[in-house]
């Protein structure tokens, strides 16, 4: 039977979820440490680089969700009907990149955990508890109870960082902040510091094709299919509340460690530390457990986000076309086992290749950075192309604003490349 589409307020509202989801994984590393840094470092200066990486990936990452309400396929079907390139490409940036970035958001949380319950727990223990956790949650209660969940971690994220914010500007280190001096933006750190900022914030664009399989997974489960109307209002609810998140982070950096002269920890978990010590020394002891709250549950959303979807990828990679009901029992079988596979093999790299994770680290960093040109590129060529019905194309004004966005993430490559070779 068809699915119906319909675009009345009843089912918009009920298209809201995938949104939520890309929010979570959004709202990790690049929020806590980058955004926060880039305050704590730099103060007011460097809020345009943040505006700035936050527009210039807005088109790429809105075209996931909308071919999949559009043609009712995610991306990666796309991809291989686009050709041989399109497809590997996505499969090797995706190998390259998934261990790493989830042995690093886990082993994050894991510190972050130690450091708010205070058990005595070694990383490793609470990383396989919060795993587990993880894993049970998205087994148990498959993507209802992943989206339920996203929608309460991301609202309580929101309240307790922006408590956080307030009382931040309540101490009045605002006039500090704007009249301390700056350190040069022009040096090769500084400039190799903003490339970085700007190519993980608010998060890579190979989360367009996890938006467009939550948003096919949303259309399933609600039995109808979302419009592109709906999926649109469901991007922007999720993609703006990332970037506001990371605004608010950005501020408690300016106002809560800019100018205390402290020298920052380049591990994300002692940075974390950090920040919740100055916190304390400007507001009181009390504000400790507020921002160490929020530092959590930001890591939290991450690893959750993260654990679902790069098995749900994994079981779309051989045939993401087909979808008759043993294809997906086949597709659900590949899930089960994927789910626990890549976080074993993950934490065993994290185990016995400790000493060269920051190594590993900035290979899928760079990895998902270079590739960001090419993700756009498949993604414009994709929603303007002949798989997307012609009313749902976009119009002439953002077909121009993608291009110059596109423009923009060339550009971002040939610098990052300059000062990571050749400076």
């Amino acid at each position: 039977m068809k699915q119906k589409t319909t675009t009345s307020k009843t089912s918009i509202l009920k298209s809201i979820g995938p949104g939520f989801l890309l929010a979570g994984a959004a709202i990790g590393v690049s929020h806590l440490v980058q955004a926060t840094r880039a305050g704590a470092d730099y103060g007011f200066i460097l809020i345009w680089v943040l505006i700035v990486a936050c527009i210039s990936k807005y088109p790429f990452l809105e075209f996931g969700p909308r071919f999949a309400a559009g043609t009712g396929n995610h991306l990666i079907t796309g991809y291989k009907k686009l050709g041989k390139f399109p497809y590997w490409t996505y499969i090797f940036i995706t190998i390259g990149s998934m261990f790493i970035i989830q042995a690093a958001v886990t082993i994050v949380t894991a510190g972050l955990a130690e450091r708010l319950f205070n058990f005595g727990w070694s990383p490793f223990l609470w990383s396989g508890i919060i795993l587990i956790s993880c894993i049970a949650l998205l087994l148990i209660g498959k993507y209802p109870g992943l989206d339920k969940s996203m929608k309460v971690i991301v609202t309580l994220l929101t309240l307790a960082t922006l408590a956080a914010v307030v009382m931040a500007f309540g101490v009045g280190t605002v006039n500090e902040a704007v009249n301390t001096e700056p350190p040069s933006l022009w040096s090769t750190a500084s400039l190799g510091f903003i490339i970085a900022f700007m190519g993980w914030m608010p998060i890579p664009l190979d989360a367009s094709v996890w938006h467009s399989i939550w948003t096919k997974e949303k259309a399933i489960q609600n039995k109808q299919k979302i419009s592109v109307k709906g999926a649109f209002a469901d991007f922007n609810v999720g993609y703006l509340s990332a970037a506001f998140i990371g605004l608010l982070f950005f501020l408690l950096g300016v106002l809560v460690m800019y100018g205390s002269g402290t020298s920052f920890s380049g591990n994300s978990v002692e940075f974390s530390s950090q920040l919740v010590e100055l916190y304390g020394k400007t507001l009181g002891e009390w504000s400790k457990p507020l921002i160490s709250v929020a530092a959590f549950i930001t890591m939290l959303s991450t690893v959750l986000t993260v654990t679902d979807a790069y098995p749900r990828v994994i079981s779309e990679l051989k045939n993401p076309e087909k979808d008759k009901p043993e294809d997906k029992k086949e597709k659900w079988k590949i899930y089960r086992a994927s789910i626990f596979i890549i976080p074993v093999l993950s934490l065993s790299i994290l185990y016995f290749l400790s000493g060269s994770f920051t190594i590993l680290v900035d290979f899928a960093a760079g990895l998902s950075f270079l590739s960001a040109p090419f993700l756009a590129w498949f993604n414009y060529k994709l929603v303007t192309g002949k798989q997307m019905p012609e009313n749902h194309r976009p119009g002439r004004n953002y077909k121009i604003f993608s291009l110059t966005c596109f423009a923009l993430l060339v550009a971002f490559n040939f610098v990052y490349l300059y000062y990571t070779f050749l400076a």
